[in-house]
């Protein structure tokens, strides 16, 4: 599949030993090399054994980026949720100063890449659900497939420090050798069967979106994102690579993720890029405004012509046009943006979409473009911080990384985020699906709950191996 060179692995780790007692602390060595063609998830399923908990799994909407990461060697975890962002870009910077990265190609993913994201509001109070996840988490994994456009290669990192000798290049030589051994190792099980539906608060939902629409008359406030949960119990574990499966097989069209920490697992397809930066392109999605797919292709014309024409959802799409677009004026030296919205047609749910070209300036950073978009008015509201604290006020759910900022970031300072919605958490036997909808001055309670109902189709019929 690949050859090294033993002589070449003993070299490299000679040199890195000798860094880290040189330098008193902890020091990177990361190698890459080409690979013959890999399956992702029969990679990802690979680590279940010796990785439980410490797997993420990437994958665009065009498959030009997926990514596969097993084991950590280094956590980013910042104890302040005061300026995150900036505090994970700067340990990460860190962290890189005076490594040894061995790699021969140019392609954005490959290398040294952390994986992780930031929770919706780290000021909301916290509970049970997403104990296992801290506000702010990043992995930098031990082995990662980077699939880039077809092509495939394997990133190990390992990280070396003043008490370490030589002889652990060795044992992690003889780990990877393992990893791929167990490649072939299929053994394939029965899925989990849903025995019980739950939903929650659902009468205490309608009435907090009455309330809130009966705030947006005469008030600051524009719009509210308000979300809800379906908590699901299957009759044994929920494998999440089987639910993968069945995304990657169903959700073609979206950003396919998974991110576990600590047992739990944080799965899902979205179809909302928050932003990419490649060198200095910066490229983001304004996407807002839902209707159903069509049964016929005459239906899904009418549908989709529809929501075209409709006053609430194109107000509502242009309140996300406008954020972005100012919030990336302040990194960007240029914006294309078209005139009108378009449609994206997923399986399920058509959405009016923009989207957004910019070039970065000099000094932009991914990290700091997240922040200033997060959370966009499609899933906060508008105005920003009147929208989140009305949030915080009202909305039963914690929710955790729902709706926050999940992605890559290279240690080139590419990288991409999604909004991380049409989402579930597994835990164990059971899963919590999450679903949001924007309010505005005339929306209806009841309405806006069976949109939420649709959302949650993509996430159900993954679980249910439909």
């Amino acid at each position: 599949m690949f050859t090294i060179q033993e002589t070449e692995i003993i070299e490299r780790g000679i040199s890195v030993v000798h860094r880290a007692k040189q330098l008193g602390r902890p020091i990177l060595l990361s190698e890459v090399y080409k690979l013959d063609s890999m399956n992702p998830l029969l990679f990802f399923k690979s680590g279940k054994e010796r990785f439980l908990g410490e797997r993420f799994f990437w994958k665009d909407p065009k498959d030009e980026t997926i990514l596969i990461g097993l084991g950590i060697s280094k956590q980013i975890q910042p104890d302040q949720v005061t300026d995150r962002f900036f505090q994970v870009e700067e340990e990460w910077e860190g962290f890189l100063k005076d490594s040894l990265i061995f790699n021969p190609y140019s392609e954005i993913g490959v290398g040294p890449v952390i994986f992780g994201g930031f929770s919706f509001d780290p000021y909301k109070e916290k509970t049970e659900l997403w104990s296992k996840y801290p506000d702010s988490l990043f992995y930098l994994p031990k082995y990662m497939l980077s699939i880039i456009k077809g092509e495939a290669y394997l990133t190990t990192n390992v990280v070396c420090t003043p008490q370490d000798d030589e002889s652990f290049i060795e044992k992690v030589t003889e780990e990877r050798n393992e990893l791929f051994l167990s490649l072939h190792q299929n053994v394939d099980t029965e899925p989990a069967v849903l025995t019980e539906t739950k939903e929650i608060s659902p009468e205490k939902w309608k009435q907090s979106v009455d309330k809130v629409v009966s705030e947006l008359t005469g008030g600051p406030l524009k719009k509210v994102v308000l979300a809800r949960e379906l908590r699901l119990m299957f009759n044994k574990q929920v494998e999440v690579e089987k639910v993968l499966e069945n995304l990657y097989k169903q959700q073609q069209e979206s950003f396919i993720f998974a991110f576990e920490s600590n047992g739990d697992c944080f799965v899902g397809a979205t179809p909302e890029r928050l932003v990419k930066k490649q060198g200095n392109e910066i490229f983001s999605t304004c996407l807002a405004g839902t209707i159903s797919r069509g049964e016929t292709a005459e239906e899904d014309k009418y549908l989709g012509e529809t929501l075209l024409h409709d006053q609430k959802n194109l107000i509502e799409h242009q309140y996300v046009v406008e954020m972005i677009k100012e919030a990336l004026e302040e990194s960007c030296e240029k914006i294309i943006l078209p005139d009108q919205p378009q449609l994206m047609k997923i399986r399920d749910i058509q959405h009016l979409y923009t989207p957004v070209i910019g070039k970065a300036g000099k000094d932009s950073s991914l990290l700091l473009i997240v922040e200033k978009l997060h959370p966009t008015p499609a899933l906060g509201g508008l105005p920003k911080k009147e929208a989140v604290e009305k949030i915080r006020q009202v909305e039963e759910l914690d929710r955790g990384f729902y709706a926050g900022p999940l992605g890559w970031l290279d240690y080139r300072g590419n990288g991409e985020f999604a909004v991380a919605i049409r989402s579930g958490l597994i835990q164990g036997e059971e899963v919590s699906l999450f679903a949001g909808c924007g309010v505005v001055a005339d929306s209806n309670s009841e309405s806006e709950y069976l949109e939420t109902g649709l959302k949650f189709r993509p996430m159900l019929r993954a679980l249910r191996g439909e």
